[in-house]
């Protein structure tokens, strides 16, 4: 775990400073951030495999920071460690129940510290990949690891673009992605995606899914959905 990313947002310099010191002696690649906004940006752009997040920053707070990383489905797998001055039991049951992977409290001492982020980063190396994992939603299969799509036993040929939409889709059943969602979350190789090529995205792959292009719903004013 040595080359493993992790970014930093924490808005005390000091701290800061002392974090990205300590973990990049140890092999880490350390991305900073001294604001949630720019934290947010950050962990869109590089997906780091490991968030280490202050819950008290100015602005955007480290809870909305935390939400917002949960609902993108870029970001949602990524691994959280809390870390605020807040030592309230409450605080802590609070942020491992929103998700959280880990809670250090401050003052705390870096070596406590490197030890929690090697023990996330060891367990999230434990996890099977959900990305790669099979989707089967009755006649349809789907395998992200032989890029192969199957309605009713048959192989059905998509764009590079229409897999990604597909994939993002049929994950997450019942949940509405906006047109612009799906544009973030997709970077297509055969052609630019926009928000306006998504709706023929759409139209493309319903008709080459045939009977189960049924699953995907367009939601009037806001975008699609997986049937649940």
């Amino acid at each position: 775990m040595s080359k493993a990313s992790i970014l930093v947002i924490e808005d005390e310099e000091d701290i800061l400073e002392s974090i990205h010191h300590r973990l990049s002696k140890e092999g880490y690649e350390v991305y900073r951030a001294a604001t949630g906004e720019e934290g947010w940006r950050q962990a869109q752009s590089l997906r780091p495999h490991l968030v280490i997040l202050d819950l008290m920053l100015p602005g955007m707070d480290g809870l909305e920071v935390f939400r917002l990383l949960q609902r993108d489905s870029r970001t949602e797998a990524i691994p959280v460690i809390m870390l605020t001055a807040k030592s309230e039991e409450a605080d802590i049951v609070t942020g491992l129940q929103l998700g959280a992977d880990d809670y250090i409290t401050k003052p705390f001492s870096l070596k406590v510290l490197s030890a929690r982020v090697r023990a996330v980063l060891r367990r999230q190396a434990g996890k099977p990949n959900a990305e790669a994992t099979p989707i089967r939603i009755h006649e349809l299969a789907i395998d992200p690891g032989r890029y192969a799509v199957h309605v009713e036993g048959r192989p059905v040929e998509l764009t590079y673009t229409e897999f990604a939409l597909l994939q993002l889709l049929a994950r997450r059943p019942g949940w509405v992605f906006s047109r612009n969602q799906i544009v973030n979350a997709i970077r297509g190789e055969d052609y630019p995606v926009t928000e306006r090529s998504v709706d023929v995205h759409i139209v493309g792959l319903r008709k080459k899914l045939g009977r189960c292009g049924e699953y995907i719903e367009t939601i009037r004013g806001v975008g699609y959905r997986f049937k649940e």
